[in-house]
């Protein structure tokens, strides 16, 4: 255990994101498709797929995918289909939550290793003891769980692999078993399809019981219409302990987010990772806390790790975003000295954004002079991504080309 190191686990939504995720350090990442996971927006064709998992393979990093629905009887004639393409994809797990899907593929691909989800809702060493018992690799535990109770069950449980959440959304309910948007909009969360009902603003009245009809508003202050929702989650001040428990993998919520939100959680966790390592006395979690800022975030929150949470955790007054900087676009191509960036905002000239280099923490700081269209070398003042691979050209000094391949990221401060 003297190399030991937590595995650095990022979501793959799309293959460009899963480029992204193994570009900007992640160990491994997790991905599915439409009809085999429980994140029915995935966009990940099986074609795309194969191209995915070769991809991490030859990186030498590691790809699970995921079987984490709530099975129904119209569920089960997909699975076989689903072990064939599996037999042919040889991911490096496959993530399950529902034990009969579990015992399926389990019977009929024991040589790939079987991880619970957190769909499950494990929290405790007795639940992950019978997870290994059934044959499971690795458990990630439920969000709920506190910290001690994890490093409890990892002393209970040395056989199996532990994973935990640290940064991401957070669920109103045990992770997945919300059934407020089935109710709300028709749309399941226990089947991928949630409508996030937990971020609307709603409005409370009381009606009384010999006045039917009459409904009372209820107004305490300015607080309240948002009940249901949480902050995000981020460990980052608490990453130091979890590094030292030696828990096996750290997981990023987010298969639906950006390639910016991809790339900054995985450069940021990377670089804080690597400094735990290199120098533990001396890390300080200030310094990749405030790149975490720069995400898009309903504020951050601890979630459980300390046990649960008082009503800190929630943002009563609004669900927008509280950072100042935005997607500014993703490099798709290197000619020489000069940078083709497709746009994800609109720029002008004299706006100023930043590179992010998967190859230095420190931002590339560029100020726009006239733009260039890539496609016609237009020249214009302002340019938005409303067109379709809408992008520009940009020249870099030679000696910092290489800072910048394919699937950098890069964001601007919006004004």
């Amino acid at each position: 255990m003297e190399n030991f190191k937590s595995e650095l686990l990022l979501p793959a939504g799309s293959l460009s994101r899963l480029k992204t995720a193994i570009l900007y350090g992640a160990d491994a990442v997790y991905s599915g498709t439409p009809d085999l996971s429980l994140r029915a927006r995935s966009s990940f064709p099986l074609e795309e797929l194969k191209e995915g998992i070769e991809f991490v393979h030859n990186a030498n990093k590691k790809i699970y995918l995921t079987l984490n629905l709530f099975s129904h009887n119209k569920d089960i004639d997909k699975l076989s289909v689903f072990v064939n393409t599996i037999k042919e994809l040889n991911p490096d797990g496959i993530i399950i939550s529902d034990p009969g899907v579990f015992q399926f593929v389990h019977d009929r691909i024991p040589n790939i290793p079987l991880h619970i989800s957190t769909q499950a809702n494990v929290s405790s060493y007795l639940t992950v003891d019978f997870w290994k018992k059934m044959g499971a690799r690795q458990c990630v535990l439920s969000r709920e769980t506190s910290f001690n109770e994890i490093v409890e069950i990892k002393q209970k449980c040395p056989d199996i692999k532990i994973e935990m959440f640290i940064h991401g959304a957070m669920c109103i309910s045990y992770s997945g078993r919300c059934l407020i948007s089935a109710f709300m909009a028709s749309r399941s969360a226990n089947q991928g399809a949630c409508a996030h009902s937990c971020r609307w603003k709603y409005k409370m009245y009381l009606e009384e019981e010999e006045r039917p009809g009459n409904f009372y508003p209820i107004e305490e202050d300015d607080k309240g219409t948002y009940f249901f929702n949480s902050k995000d989650l981020c460990l980052m001040p608490k990453l130091d302990k979890i590094l030292k428990a030696k828990i096996d993998s750290l997981k990023i919520e987010g298969r639906t987010k950006t390639e910016y939100y991809v790339a900054q959680t995985a450069r940021i966790y990377r670089k804080a990772i690597d400094d735990y390592y290199s120098n533990p006395k001396k890390w300080d979690s200030s310094i990749y806390m405030k790149e975490l800022e720069t995400l898009q975030n309903r504020r951050y929150t601890l979630g459980f790790f300390n046990g649960i949470p008082d009503d800190s955790a929630q943002d009563y007054n609004d669900t927008s975003s509280k950072s100042d900087y935005r997607n500014c676009g993703v490099v798709r191509e290197i000619n020489d000295n000069k940078i083709t960036l497709e746009l994800r905002h609109k720029l002008s000239k004299g706006d100023e954004f930043d590179l992010l280099s998967p190859y230095q923490f420190e931002p590339y700081k560029i100020k726009l002079g006239d733009i260039q269209i890539a496609n016609s070398r237009k020249v214009v003042d302002t340019v938005s991504p409303g067109q379709v691979n809408q992008a520009i050209v940009i020249t870099i000094p030679e000696q910092d080309v290489n800072l910048f391949p394919k699937y950098t990221i890069a964001r601007i401060k919006i004004k």
